[in-house]
């Protein structure tokens, strides 16, 4: 039940383990969730019922004591690992010189060092500008004004099961009604919806999905009217899925040939992820726009649209920005995950972490059919589970098969518009041995179902 070796990157120094002293949730967790529920609105939900003390490498310390594989990184934000050296060390100098200042007050350079740094990393050799924000999905809503303000048009474009926020706006970007929107409306208007590409069941190649993704456009909006295009290339509440081969390379040349902004949203699939610093690249796409957030600040609430210099300049000064927007702690924190995605190995590390993902659950499927479909790119894997006589999807096996792991320690996530899918998002920092322990562990919940 435990594992002894070290964290491969950051963290603090806790046994890299998993271990179980109470059943979970333990007396001292249930304490705080009595708390919580005292205390804190309803609508705010949790998947773990522990009150978490530590984190690092690839595990979350629970206040009982429990030490739980972490397969989750806090929905893909801990990437570098949880309390990353470089970064507390940047927190902390970046803290005891001042917290706040207001970049659109008295600018200071961990601002710019960040633009500097997600200029250059992004996919494209052209100009870029960056505008930082505290959230993704304040990320999302900004790339959409800028796009409205470059090409003077109104109508944008989502697509089937994305997800890109909780605002208005991307309330109504979002495909999923429970629990993001249902009830929330009425919401932003000249937002509009494609068909995406889902290989597993729509069953088209790259070249057909677009080509009914841009006649819809096309005879149901127009592209004159057409600000901007939106996906994740992958994407992730939705499922985790991955568009087939083709698909986004012809929506942008659509888009660059009717004068559309494509806006790629790498909130979850953004800082090696996926084995490549962005998704886009795994594609061979180059986005106008890119959001990015979650990974990009080790913890810290971080996020940024970059792009295209003449697309970024289009907007009035004093149209971007607002109070926190790029904190200077945040901004350390960005600098300093930044240089770790880039010089600690994490993109080849992703990529490692992947394929013990990949043969573990292709295994699985091999002899178990609930399992329609595994599919992701590096760190960033799923495992669509359905009813093997009919092929639909299976939310409550899915919903069984995740609480029995959190119950035994190990922390995942599930996602999918219809609710049937498991995503593995495990820290970067994880050892080998804990990864496949934490997939064993998922294993056993699923056979025991």
């Amino acid at each position: 039940m435990s594992s002894t070796t070290t964290a491969l990157v950051g963290g603090p120094t806790l046994p890299q383990r998993r271990s179980l002293v109470t059943a979970i949730p333990g007396p001292r967790s249930q304490e705080l969730l009595a708390r919580k529920s005292d205390a804190v609105a309803a609508g705010v939900a949790h998947t773990v019922p522990i009150e978490a003390v530590a984190a690092g490498g690839g595990v979350v310390v629970d206040a009982d004591g429990n030490s739980l594989i972490d397969l989750g990184s806090g929905i893909a934000v801990t990437s570098v690992g949880n309390a990353h050296p470089a970064v507390v060390r940047a927190v902390q100098d970046a803290v005891a010189q001042f917290t706040h200042t207001c970049f659109m007050i008295s600018p200071y350079e961990s601002y710019v060092a960040v633009a500097e740094r997600l200029n250059r990393l992004t996919p494209g050799d052209h100009a870029k500008k960056s505008a930082l924000f505290n959230s993704g999905a304040e990320a999302v809503e900004n790339a959409v004004k800028i796009a409205r303000k470059f090409t003077g048009r109104q109508a944008v474009v989502a697509f089937d099961h994305a997800y890109h926020g909780r605002t208005n706006l991307t309330m109504a970007l979002t495909a999923k009604a429970m629990p993001y929107k249902s009830g929330f409306g009425p919401f932003a208007s000249e937002v509009y919806r494609a068909p995406a590409s889902y290989p597993f069941r729509d069953g088209l190649s790259g070249a057909e999905a677009a080509a009914k993704s841009i006649s819809l456009i096309e005879k149901q909006i127009g592209a004159d009217n057409l600000a901007a295009v939106i996906i994740e290339p992958i994407q992730g509440e939705g499922g985790f899925i991955v568009p087939a081969e083709g698909f986004l390379p012809a929506v942008v040349d659509w888009c660059r040939a009717n004068g559309v902004v494509f806006i790629a949203d790498e909130v979850q699939t953004g800082f090696a992820r996926t084995g490549a610093m962005f998704a886009s690249e795994l594609f061979g796409i180059v986005p106008d726009l890119v959001t990015t957030a979650k990974g990009i600040a080790g913890g810290m609430p971080l996020a940024a649209v970059t792009g295209r210099a003449e697309i970024m300049d289009a907007t009035h000064g004093g149209g971007l920005g607002g109070t926190y927007g790029g904190n200077p702690v945040a901004c350390a924190a960005a600098v300093a995950s930044i240089d770790a995605f880039e010089n600690d190995g994490l993109l080849e590390r992703a990529r490692e972490l992947g394929g013990i993902l990949r043969a573990r659950l292709e295994s699985l499927q091999e002899s178990d059919p609930r399992i329609g479909e595994v599919r992701g790119r590096g760190a960033m894997v799923a495992a669509e589970f359905i009813d093997p006589a009919t092929g639909a999807p299976d939310a409550a096996l899915t919903s069984a098969v995740a609480k029995a792991a959190i119950a035994e320690g190990v922390i995942v996530l599930t996602c999918g518009t219809y609710g049937n899918v498991i995503r593995f998002l495990p820290p970067l920092s994880m050892p080998d041995d804990l990864l496949r322990e934490g997939l064993d562990v998922v294993a056993a919940a699923l056979a025991a179902q």
